[in-house]
C-alpha cells in the first residue's frame, strides 16, 4: 500500500486567523467612533432644588438694596470745658436727659482757687473805682459851691452898680464911687465866668478820670464771671433733651479742654445711614423714593446724602424718614433700605440670575416642554434688586433657570426630573 501525500493546511489556517483579526480591529474601530460621536449624557437635576421663573413682558420698578443702621439727626458730643478730674458719673447711656440735667462732675482745686482769687480781685477794682467816683463828686459839688457863692455877689454888686449910676445921673454920688462899683461888678463877673468854665471841666472830666477804674473793674469782672462759669462747667450737662449714648470716661480720670465726656442724642429723629455697593450708586440721587425696613415695619423715605467717595467698596447713602417710626426704632438698629432708582415700562424681564450682572451676556439653562434644560446665551440689561432686563436671547413666556448652575458649565443641557 502507497501513502498518498495531502497537501499542508497551516498556511491556510495562518491567513484565516490574520482576516479574522483584522475584521476584528474594523469592527471596534467602528464600534469607538460611533460611540465617540455620540452626545454625552445629559446629567438629571432634580426640579425641586433649582429657582425657575418666567420671562415676562411689562414694567419694571429699578431698585437698590443695601444694608445699615438708624442714626440720631442730632447728635451732641459735649466736651470739658476746662481741665479737671471726674469726680462722679451720676448717669449712665440709656437715661433720659434735658438741657440742664447734670450727667458727672468734674473737680478741679485750682480752678476753685481761681475764682476766689478772681472774686476778691474784682471786689477790690470795684471798691477803688468806687472811691474815685466819690473823689470826683467831691470836687464837682465844691466847685458848684463856689459858683453858688459868687453868683450871688455879683447879683447884688450888679444891682448896687445900676442904682448908684441912677444917683450919679442926679449928682448925689461921685464918679469915683461909681468907677468902684463898676469895678467890682466887673471883679465878680470875671470869678463867676471862671468859676462856671472849671465847673464845666470838672464835670466833663469826671467820665474819662473814672473810665480806667470802671475799665479795671469790667475787666475784673469779666475774669470773675469767667472762672464762675468754667466752675459751673465742671457740672457736666446735656444741654438738650434726647437720650445719653455714651459717657467715655471714668470716676477718677483726669481730661483736659476738648475731651469729650459725654453723647446725646435726641431719639425722635431718627434717619438711616445705609452701604450700597458702588457699582450701583451711579444711578441714585437726591430726593428718590426709598423704603426702610426696620424689621418690625416698613417705613417710606427719600434720599438726603449721597457719600462723595466709596468705602470698602461701598458708598454711604442717607435715607430721611418722612412716615413715624415703629415701636421699637431706636439708635444703632440694623435695618435695610430699598431706594427707587426709575419705573421702566413695556420691556422683557426676568428674575434675576445667581451669577447675572448688569449688562452683560450669561448663558442660562431655558426649560423645555419635555423637561430639558438647554444652554442658551442671553444678553442682560439694565438690573434692579430681584429683576433684569433681558436684550437678547429669550421671549416672554420662556421658563429658565435662575439658580447657580456653574457646576453644569461643560453641558449643554441637562434633564430635569420630579
Amino acid at each position: 500500500m502507497v501513502d498518498i501525500a495531502r497537501p499542508s493546511q497551516a498556511k491556510k489556517k495562518r491567513l484565516k486567523r490574520i482576516a479574522y483579526a483584522t475584521a476584528a480591529v474594523v469592527v471596534v474601530a467602528g464600534i469607538s467612533m460611533a460611540v465617540s460621536r455620540l452626545k454625552p449624557a445629559a446629567p438629571t437635576v432634580d426640579r425641586a432644588v433649582v429657582w425657575i421663573d418666567a420671562v415676562k413682558r411689562g414694567p419694571m420698578v429699578r431698585q437698590v438694596r443695601g444694608s445699615g443702621t438708624l442714626v440720631p439727626e442730632d447728635i451732641r458730643w459735649i466736651p470739658a470745658q476746662t481741665q479737671g478730674r471726674v469726680e462722679r458719673i451720676i448717669l449712665r447711656p440709656g437715661a433720659q436727659v434735658t438741657p440742664d440735667t447734670v450727667i458727672l462732675e468734674l473737680s478741679n482745686p485750682d480752678l476753685e482757687n481761681s475764682v476766689r482769687d478772681a472774686q476778691l480781685a474784682y471786689q477790690s477794682a470795684q471798691a477803688a473805682f468806687t472811691n474815685r467816683k466819690a473823689e470826683l463828686e467831691s470836687s464837682t459839688l465844691s466847685q458848684e459851691a463856689n459858683v453858688a457863692n459868687i453868683e450871688p455877689q455879683y447879683s447884688q454888686a450888679k444891682l448896687d452898680l445900676e442904682a448908684n449910676e441912677e444917683l450919679l445921673k442926679g449928682g448925689l454920688v461921685s464918679e469915683l464911687q461909681v468907677k468902684q462899683k463898676r469895678g467890682l461888678a466887673a471883679d465878680l463877673k470875671n470869678r463867676l465866668d471862671v468859676e462856671k468854665r472849671r465847673l464845666e471841666i470838672t464835670r466833663a472830666g469826671i467820665a474819662s478820670q473814672i473810665a480806667p477804674q470802671e475799665a479795671d473793674v469790667n475787666q475784673r469782672k469779666a475774669a470773675w464771671d469767667l472762672r464762675r462759669r468754667e466752675l459751673d462747667d465742671l457740672k457736666v450737662k446735656a444741654g438738650m433733651s434726647g437720650i445719653l449714648q455714651s459717657v467715655p470716661v471714668e470716676r477718677g480720670q483726669q481730661v483736659g479742654p476738648g475731651t469729650n465726656l459725654a453723647r446725646v442724642a435726641n431719639p425722635s429723629n431718627l434717619k438711616a445711614e445705609l452701604r450700597i455697593a458702588e457699582t450701583q450708586t451711579k444711578d441714585i440721587h437726591i430726593g428718590q423714593y426709598a423704603e426702610v425696613d426696620t424689621r418690625n415695619g416698613i417705613v417710606k423715605g427719600h434720599v438726603s446724602r449721597i457719600d462723595p467717595s466709596s468705602v470698602g467698596g461701598t458708598v454711604g447713602v442717607d435715607v430721611i424718614m418722612d412716615g413715624a417710626l415703629p415701636a421699637g426704632a431706636r439708635p444703632d438698629l440694623s435695618v435695610d433700605g430699598t431706594i427707587q432708582l426709575e419705573r421702566l415700562d413695556n420691556i422683557v424681564y426676568v428674575g434675576r440670575p445667581a451669577f447675572g450682572q448688569e449688562n452683560s451676556t450669561v448663558k442660562i439653562f431655558k426649560v423645555g416642554a419635555d423637561g430639558e434644560a438647554v444652554a442658551t446665551t442671553v444678553k442682560l440689561g439694565r438690573a434692579s434688586v430681584n429683576t433684569i432686563e433681558v436684550i437678547e436671547g429669550l421671549n416672554p413666556g420662556d421658563q429658565v433657570i435662575l439658580s447657580d448652575m456653574s457646576q453644569f458649565d461643560s453641558f449643554d443641557r441637562v434633564q430635569l426630573k420630579g
